[in-house]
Parts: C-alpha cells; structure tokens; sequence
C-alpha cells in the first residue's frame, strides 16, 4: 500500500512540474519583420490559413510569424470580421512613402479611457487585448478581389499528399474500364450539388405538387462499368413568369449516336414577363404558335426515361434542369463537376469556359441571340468524351490540386482535431461541408452563442461577423447567375454613424463575451479579409455593362457618354482593387489562468 502511495504521489509531482513548465514557457506570437520586409506582398489570407493548421494540425511553421512553445496551444480560434478599417481603430494609415514598407505590423494605441468610449465609436477590446495590427492583402486579380472565404478554406496540397494521389488515381485508372458510367454522381454528391432527390434515394427533397420522379426496376442499384446504360444529354432554357422561371425549350441528344432524339418549345403556364432572350434564345414570335404544355414535356421525357436499365442523363449544373423539367431522376452526370474550377471548389466553372479550354471551341457566342439547348447539350457530350477517351478522372484538374482545410486537419499525425464552422447562411452546403460541426446563424448574437457553445468540445471554431460591414453598407448583392452573370448590385448606402456607433458597441460586446469563454492557452486569430468593396465593384459593373453593349454590336457613339468605360476609369478601377484588397490581422494567445 506503501508503495502505490509513493507511485502516485511522484505522478502528482509530475503533473505539477508539467503545469508549472508549460505556464512558464507560455506560447506567444512574434512577428518575424525581417522575413515581412522580404516579401513583394502583404500577409495573405493563405499566410493565415497556413498558420491556422501550423497550430491545429502539424503543418510547417509559418516565416511571417514565430509562434513560441506551439505545443502548449489548447485550441485555436479565427473570428472573420470585415469592416474593422484602421480608421475605426485609431491606426495609423498605411504608409505610402517609397521608403517604408507598408507590410510591417502597425502598432495599437492603447484603449482611450471610460468616458470617451461610452460614444460606442471603436473597439476597445482590440485596443486592449492586441499589441499590433499586421496588413494583409486578399487574393485577387488585377481588377477583382477573389473569396476571402474560399482563400481561407482552400489550399494547396502537399507535396507528399499530391504523389499519393496521382499514385492512386493511377491505379484506379487502371483497375477501371474506360467508360462514362464511372462520373455517375454519387448520391452525396448529388445532396452536396441540391439535386431534386428521388424519395427511394434519399429523403432530402419533397415533391411539390405537379413533380414526378424516374420509376426504376427493384432493386434500385446504379449504373455498372460496363456501359450498358444509355447516356442522354440534356439541355433546358427559361423564361420568366409571375411564378418565377418555366421552362420554354428542352434538346436532348443521345451519347451514343449524337442525334437529337427530342427538341420542343414549350408554353408557361403563366403569361411570360421576360423572355430573357439574351440567355434563353427564346423569343415571343418562337412561342406564339406553340401549345406544348410543361406536362406534356414531362410525360415524354419520363418515357424516354423509363427503358431498362435506366438512362443515365448528361448536363451542366443538371440539378436546374431537372427543377425546370420538375422531375427526380437517379442517375446523372454533371460537367460542373466532374470538370473543376482554376479556382477549387466549391467554386463550379462555366460551360463556355469548359468547352474553350479543353475542346477548342466557343459556344454561347450568340449575343443577343441567346444560348441554344442544342448547342450546351453537345458541349456536354464532348466533354464528357474528352475525359473518357484522354486521360480519365485527372482530365480536366488542374496541376495544383486543392483541398479543404479540414482534410487538411483531419489527416493531423497528433490525433482527431475536432472543428466547427459558426457562420451566416448555411455553411454546412459550402465551406464547413467537412467540418466537425456547422452552425447556420441569422444574426452576429447567434454567431457569438455558437462559437461560445463550440468551444468546449472542439479544437478548432471558425466564426464570422458581418453585422459591422452591413452597416457600413459594404453589403452587396448579386443578380440572378442565370440573368447577368457576376453583375454586382450598387450596394446600400451607407449607414447613419449613429448606428455604426452601437454597431461597434455591440460587436466589442460580443467579442469580449468570445473571450471570456476561450480557455487558457487558446491562440486567437482575427482577421478582417478586406477594406470597402463597393466602388471597385460599381466600376467593375460599369465596365461589364459597357463591354456587353460592345459584344451585342452597339457602337459607343450611341451610349451616352456617362456610360462610356475609359482609360482613366481603368486605372481608378486598378487602385480601388487594391485598395479593397487590403486587410488586418490580430494575433494573441489568451493567458492561463
């Protein structure tokens, strides 16, 4: 019995040396400036990802900053907060001089005192809880800033995970016939993409009334590899109604032979408010004569569909198809995403672009005269040929392959890491698909509650406040895709400072309750992505809209001038993209206790 004493009694005084060396040698940011000053380009928002999974994973150290004693880091914390400007927060302006670099981390005046802080008007908790601000420069190109979300989000795999890969692909090629039944969507990948899901699939979509679903022979089991299944390529356009988009035309072609097997205009059942030519190619003197009604239309592809073993259909972003077609269908393949985006996912790429880059040629080129089903359903099927034929599943990825963060994370040699995603919206459909947990918030209060309440069982929170850069009036929408394309809305005008005072007021609120509930040794990052987006945004429409009057024939003699796109505009569009593009950052490592 001596002895077990003695046993534990030394375990005790182990943890106690432990505890006492780790608050000794507690863990702490420091800017590595020389490393800073070397760069061509502020910290990116990839630096701070990077950093993220240095802290919860095993990635490699970041150069920009050195984090002491890393191991002690209980969790980590990055809260996404656009619209803390330098201005807000008493800094200095960057610095524009030739002579000094404008990358440096800025130093934090200290929080003013009581009385003046009861106005609401900045955040003395940054002021009081970080020592610098580090400027950072969001991903973009010459005239556009890219997702600071998906810059965050996405990376780069390694070297070592890249060769895995290509040695797998490799041997799954090998082990697989050449044949299209292999790009069958999965059923996750069809709920991942919001397909219209068959109740014997899957039961994520109820049918609305006047929807019907594909029949299949029991059992319901997908296509095999050996290509038996007709493949049916199919291409849909609308029209606009009082109830929204219904469908005018449907082309579908048969893989096999590259006939078209059924091509018909169909009349809405409501009276069309916009015919929206320019994308559907559908005009009021096509539709004048025709009676073919959505059921009709629906009735027959049904039938097309009804054969053994049942067809497999072919589209682009098919799931919109199938909506304006409102039928369930099991099996489909989609080029938008069997093919991937320069960018990574979740970004999808154009059929346009698809059908450039890999086969050569231009579609969609009508102007005014729209797009033609027959046309977007032939793209498809080359598409889909080009990947079979060529070079299987690699054909159409890109020589750096990404990959979410959390695989990232997930694949870390110190054990499980478990996330969350608190965020506006619905961040388990993007984002957060592969984290631990996903929070959908509607308001920056159930962002901090759901940050709160994912601190105790999770390693890693992601939050997002967009409460301060709505009031800014930094909002901005977009149009319809299906209308005009990344065409951004004018955004709302700003807010009276009045409101922005309690707005700030509120989120230093929010962010103190955040930090009261960290534990000890939690590394917290907050970034704010991006300055004022709104002017490079109503130049970037602006020069949009000019161009597609030149594309649609019109000469800039007959625009009114006030719509003309110059030189001088060009540059101001340059500066005011690179002025959006700029950020801050704030690191700190809460104390323990």
């Amino acid at each position: 019995m001596e002895t077990w004493t003695k046993v534990e009694k030394r375990k005790a005084k182990k943890m106690k040396r432990t505890e006492a060396k780790s608050d000794a040698s507690h863990p702490r940011f420091m800017y590595v400036k020389g490393e800073i000053i070397k760069r061509k380009e502020a910290v990116g928002i990839n630096d701070i990802r990077d950093l993220v999974l240095h802290l919860a994973a095993d990635a490699p150290p970041p150069s920009w900053v050195r984090v002491e004693n890393p191991a002690a880091v209980q969790k980590v914390v990055a809260l996404l907060i656009p619209g803390l400007t330098p201005e807000i927060l008493s800094l200095p302006p960057i610095p524009t001089s030739a002579t000094v670099n404008p990358n440096l981390p800025l130093p934090i005046p200290l929080p003013p005192d009581v009385a003046s802080t009861s106005t609401g008007q900045g955040i003395p908790f940054i002021s009081s809880t970080f020592s610098h601000a580090c400027p950072t420069r969001a991903p973009g190109d010459q005239n556009r800033m890219h997702s600071v979300l998906n810059a965050f989000f996405q990376g780069p795999i390694s070297g070592e995970e890249k060769k895995k890969r290509i040695l797998n692909r490799v041997q799954s090629e090998r082990a697989q016939e050449k044949t299209p039944m292999q790009y069958v969507l999965t059923t996750e990948q069809m709920i991942e993409n919001e397909y219209p899901m068959p109740s014997y699939l899957a039961e994520t979509f109820e049918k609305p009334p006047g929807w019907a679903e594909t029949v299949v022979p029991e059992p319901v089991l997908p296509p095999s590899g050996g290509g038996e299944a007709r493949i049916l390529a199919i291409d849909c356009e609308m029209c606009l109604t009082e109830d929204g988009k219904e469908l005018t035309r449907v082309c579908i072609i048969d893989y096999a032979t590259g006939k078209v097997i059924y091509d018909q205009l169909v009349k809405p059942s409501k009276p069309i408010q916009d015919y929206l030519t320019r994308w559907s190619g559908i005009t009021a003197e096509a539709l004048e004569s025709v009676n073919t009604t959505l059921e009709q239309v629906q009735s027959h592809v049904l039938s097309l569909l009804s054969s053994t073993p049942t067809p497999v259909l072919l589209g682009h972003s098919l799931e919109s198809d199938l909506r304006a077609l409102k039928i369930c269908h099991p099996w489909c393949i989609d080029t938008a995403v069997i093919y991937h985006h320069p960018r990574g996912r979740p970004l999808k790429p154009g059929l346009a672009w698809l059908t450039k880059k890999w086969c050569g040629r231009e579609i969609q080129n009508r102007g005014e005269g729209g797009h033609d089903p027959e046309e977007d359903a032939r793209a498809c099927l080359d598409l889909l040929r080009k990947k079979v034929e060529n070079a299987g599943p690699g054909f159409g990825e890109f020589k750096t392959d990404m990959e979410s963060i959390f695989d990232r994370i997930s694949r870390s040699k110190s054990g499980t890491v478990t996330t969350a995603v608190v965020d506006h919206g619905n961040p388990a459909a993007w984002h957060g698909s592969k984290a631990t947990t996903t929070v959908a918030c509607k308001t920056d209060a159930e962002v901090m509650d759901g940050v709160v309440a994912a601190l105790p069982s999770h390693n890693f929170v992601f939050g997002r406040f967009t409460g301060l850069a709505d009031a800014l009036g930094w909002i901005t929408s977009k149009t319809s895709s299906d209308l005009v394309p990344e065409a951004l809305v004018p955004a709302a005008p700003p807010a009276q400072s009045q409101d922005v005072g309690l707005v700030l007021a509120t989120l230093d609120a929010q962010l103190k309750r955040v930090y009261a509930a960290l534990p000890p040794r939690t590394a917290l990052i907050i970034f704010t992505g991006h300055s004022d987006p709104r002017r490079m945004s109503e130049l970037n429409a602006r020069k949009q809209a000019f161009e597609g009057a030149l594309r649609m024939g019109r000469n800039p003699d007959e625009l009114p001038k006030e719509q003309w796109w110059t030189n001088a505009y060009g540059r101001e569009l340059e500066e005011e993209a690179e002025k959006a593009k700029r950020g801050l950052v704030f690191l700190g490592i809460k104390a323990g206790p």
